[in-house]
């Protein structure tokens, strides 16, 4: 502030001087005007100083000069200097997020917003064959398998995407896109080689010891049944064991089925069929109803007459699992109710009981295999803990989603949600 009171002390001193020369000399607005002149042209001379500084990028140390202008020139230049120390921080910052990166096992692309190639870590150029010289040039006019192109169009980013490898068709990578920044996109691949190859191994295993148990079961089951029908009567300790084996054989078989049956919805082939569905899941409740423990139980509600592209198989199987579950979860005379529905979004089947319900907590891992939840109840019920992972698998290979909804002692709804696309 005490700079410009003495720049307007100057001006208003020397506009005094003028006056006062003015009323000696009898040129009074003569030299106002001069006064005048005088002035802008000094200011002219000053601000086409600063802009041609300026436009040098305000390079090296500032020109000389006096008043307001010399402390101008000095806080531009305390900019310029602040501005400068901030871009080299930055600059080190951006160094060493891009040798953090590089140093990354995983390939890292950042794209623009059309997809053209920002910048690449050295992983990205090993398994992508993506080059220096690729910057700027859009990814999918580089990287052209179709599943790919189709995930970056889509916008659908939620879950990652498996191809092989451009350079190496014996490596499969997993390739997921994280959107940040405006209309920036950070491209991520991994190498899942190796846990495909385990993963692989685990089905393979697990469908081998399927298949060769079925045999000595079937066997053990039928010596089982001989001897219990043998006309001999058979002692107290003796019938109590029969009745044992008869039960952990029948409890292995369906383990065995059931194990047999996730390695097919994992290994096998999609099939597409229309599958009515209503007639399906009205067979499945009159099958229940001829158990005797079930009769009565289960009412089943049609809204709509919808039929769905998929397997007749598998859908039979992941209904039956659910209804079953119901029945089995809930008290012995409640109603289980089975409701066919559609919506704006989706075909929706509700699976709804009146059983003890599902802890909030536990909700995310009962469709693991072998899950059970620990409840101490006066009977044990059998099971495998496979079915709710058998549902999963056959949504998941009808494009649908298995949504849980249950409060403790309030009973539970398991919602099998089909999309539109699915209609037949």
């Amino acid at each position: 502030m005490g700079i410009w009171k003495k720049e307007l002390g100057v001006a208003l001193l020397l506009l005094f001087v003028a006056i006062l020369a003015g009323a000696i000399t009898g040129l009074f607005f003569p030299l106002i005007f001069l006064w005048l002149a005088s002035l802008l042209i000094w200011q002219i001379v000053q601000i086409s100083r600063f802009e041609r500084w300026i436009s040098q990028g305000g390079r090296g140390k500032y020109p000389k000069t006096q008043g307001i202008w010399e402390d101008i020139y000095y806080h531009v230049y305390l900019i310029k200097k602040s501005e400068k120390k901030r871009k080299k921080k930055l600059g080190k910052i951006i160094d060493q997020f891009r040798k953090s990166t590089d140093a990354l096992p995983d390939a890292a692309v950042v794209l623009g917003k059309h997809d053209e190639i920002e910048w690449a870590n050295s992983a990205a150029k090993n398994v992508l064959g993506l080059q220096t010289s690729d910057r700027g040039q859009r990814i999918p006019n580089l990287i052209r398998f179709p599943i790919f192109v189709r995930y970056l169009k889509s916008g659908q980013f939620n879950e990652s995407v498996t191809m092989p490898s451009p350079v190496h068709s014996h490596i499969t990578l997993s390739v997921r896109v994280v959107s940040y920044g405006a209309g920036l996109r950070l491209l991520l691949a991994q190498d899942v080689t190796q846990l495909r190859k385990m993963e692989q191994m685990r089905k393979d295993f697990v469908a081998n010891v399927s298949h060769e148990l079925r045999t000595p079961l079937t066997v053990l089951k039928g010596y089982l049944e001989t001897l219990q029908d043998m006309e001999e009567p058979l002692s107290p300790l003796l019938s109590h064991s029969f009745q044992q084996m008869q039960e952990q054989t029948e409890r292995m078989q369906h383990l065995v089925d059931d194990l047999l049956l996730l390695s097919n919805l994992e290994t096998q082939p999609k099939k597409t069929q229309c599958v009515n569905v209503p007639e399906l899941v009205d067979k499945i409740c009159r099958e229940s109803s001829n158990l005797q423990q079930y009769a009565g139980r289960s009412v089943l509600t049609l809204d709509t007459d919808a039929r769905i592209y998929g397997d007749e198989n598998e859908l039979r199987s992941a209904f039956s699992n659910l209804l079953g579950n119901a029945l089995k979860y809930s008290p012995a005379q409640s109603i289980v109710k089975i409701r066919w529905r559609k919506t704006a979004q989706s075909v929706i089947l509700d699976v709804t009981d009146e059983g003890e319900g599902i802890a909030e907590i536990e909700i995310p891992r009962i469709t693991e295999r072998f899950y059970r939840i620990d409840i101490k109840r006066p009977d044990k019920i059998p099971g495998t803990g496979l079915g709710l992972a058998i549902v999963k698998h056959v949504l998941l290979r009808h494009d649908a989603q298995l949504i849980i909804a249950s409060e403790l002692h309030k009973g539970s709804t398991f919602s099998c949600s089909f999309p539109l696309t699915r209609l037949c």
